[in-house]
């Protein structure tokens, strides 16, 4: 059974495009690179539609409804403390969402100004239910989760430490990458 082909939409004018993005925004919190990626698929092309979404988010930023610095405050924070994720999992997730580095930056401080890593990374394994890891494999795997949940290596090394476990070399054989002398 094929599936039938999406209709193809009339474009909407500058007020259709306000109902819609209020619509969207009413759904979840969104920036405004997300908002106009919505916008553009109902806007008409060219130069008016660009104009009309212009307008749009004028106006949502005036009635305060869309706003990225305060969809990175939010958004950080809740990642932190709902996920337990890492400072630079967050960083990465507000960059691909199109907040700016000075706004990320920002909100990144103030959410993980005075935070403890190691802490943060331990309340994670309890979360998520993260045992202690017994052989060299189990390591590299709790290692490798930790890093994908946005933990830096150090606050890493220092929770194998505080489990006494002998944490993985980070360089492999360190032989294999010397100079010689004559250099």
């Amino acid at each position: 059974m094929a599936f039938a082909r999406a209709k193809k939409r009339e474009p909407m004018g500058e007020a259709g495009l306000f109902d819609y993005a209020v619509a969207a925004l009413s759904r979840r919190m969104r920036t405004e690179r997300e908002l106009r990626r919505l916008m553009k698929a109902r806007a008409c092309e060219g130069a008016a539609g660009d104009a009309d979404m212009d307008r749009v988010v004028a106006r949502l930023v005036e009635l305060n409804y869309l706003s990225d610095t305060r969809f990175a405050q939010d958004y950080t924070r809740l990642r932190k403390e709902n996920q337990g994720f890492g400072r630079r999992r967050v960083a990465q997730d507000l960059g691909a969402r199109g907040v700016g580095k000075e706004l990320a930056d920002a909100a990144l401080d103030q959410a993980f100004g005075e935070t403890d890593e190691v802490e943060l990374a331990r309340a994670y394994c309890e979360r998520k239910r993260i045992a202690k890891p017994e052989e060299p494999k189990a390591v590299q795997r709790v290692m490798g989760r930790l890093m994908r949940a946005g933990y830096s290596s150090g606050a890493i090394y220092k929770l194998f430490r505080s489990w006494n476990v002998e944490p993985p070399e980070e360089g492999g054989d360190s032989d294999q990458y010397q100079t010689s002398p004559e250099f």
